[in-house]
């Protein structure tokens, strides 16, 4: 299972619309969660509700959050979204084989095994995610907060019985590009820990093409593949004149 943790503090103001981007991601099986992360309330009602379209968009889950509850609402938003996509697959297989998708309607018995099996699932799954980092200037201050939620999200992985892969990518990149790479694929905890100190923040958003750019990656990289992943995708979802190629809304 695919995931984008999109961590933001305002609205996007450069490129495709985050809601088309977000779509476009769930459409190739990666859900996009946003934690809307505030101080002092400086989070206005157009950008908490751009959060929730975006989140909606894309298949996931958004949350307001301040920076002493980043981390716990990371993790929480992880766990819950893994569960909630194999509850979509258990209760569409359901459909396929009883004609209803509802657990409650199976015998106690067979609920619980659907429960068990649905538990084992979730703890056992392949997962990768990507956070996606806000790294505009009104970022800069909630920073360390946020290199805390990615070690601890690590921890969270680590203690998965499945697979778990971390990506981070920040927005806007270097030299005007849409999203830079902070960190490969990785297992490692170690390799978080110094993430974002030399970090250049700069004013604009470019939510919606750092999404893309992030598709892209997870698109053209499979599991254990690093940065020796071939890439045959790249052009695909380039944004033109505020337009996205290859996808219709």
């Amino acid at each position: 299972m695919k995931q984008i943790i999109l961590i933001t503090d305002g609205c996007s103001n450069v490129g495709v619309s985050p809601v088309v981007a977000a779509a476009q991601a769930l459409a190739e099986g990666i859900v996009v969660n946003v934690v809307g992360i505030i101080d002092a309330g400086d989070i206005g009602e157009l950008g908490a509700a751009e959060i929730g379209e975006i989140a909606k968009a894309g298949g996931g889950l958004s949350r307001l959050a301040d920076t002493n509850t980043l981390s716990q609402t990371v993790q929480m938003m992880t766990r819950r979204t893994v569960t909630h996509t194999i509850q979509q697959a258990v209760g569409k297989e359901l459909r396929h084989l009883l004609g209803d998708s509802r657990i409650e309607a199976l015998p106690p018995g067979k609920r619980a095994q659907v429960v068990q099996v649905m538990e084992d699932m979730t703890e056992n799954s392949e997962l990768r995610i990507v956070l996606l980092i806000d790294a505009s200037a009104s970022m800069k201050p909630k920073i360390p907060a946020v290199r805390e939620a990615i070690q601890d999200l690590m921890l969270s992985l680590q203690a998965r019985q499945g697979i778990s892969e971390l990506a981070v990518f920040h927005f806007p990149g270097k030299n005007n590009e849409d999203a830079e790479q902070d960190l490969e694929w990785t297992r490692d905890l170690a390799k978080t820990k110094n993430l974002f100190y030399k970090l250049n923040m700069k004013g604009t958003t470019p939510t919606g093409p750092a999404i893309l750019h992030v598709v892209r990656f997870m698109m053209d990289n499979r599991f254990g593949e690093g940065e020796d992943a071939p890439l045959h995708r790249q052009d695909r979802y380039e944004s033109k004149d505020g337009m996205l190629s290859d996808y219709i809304v």
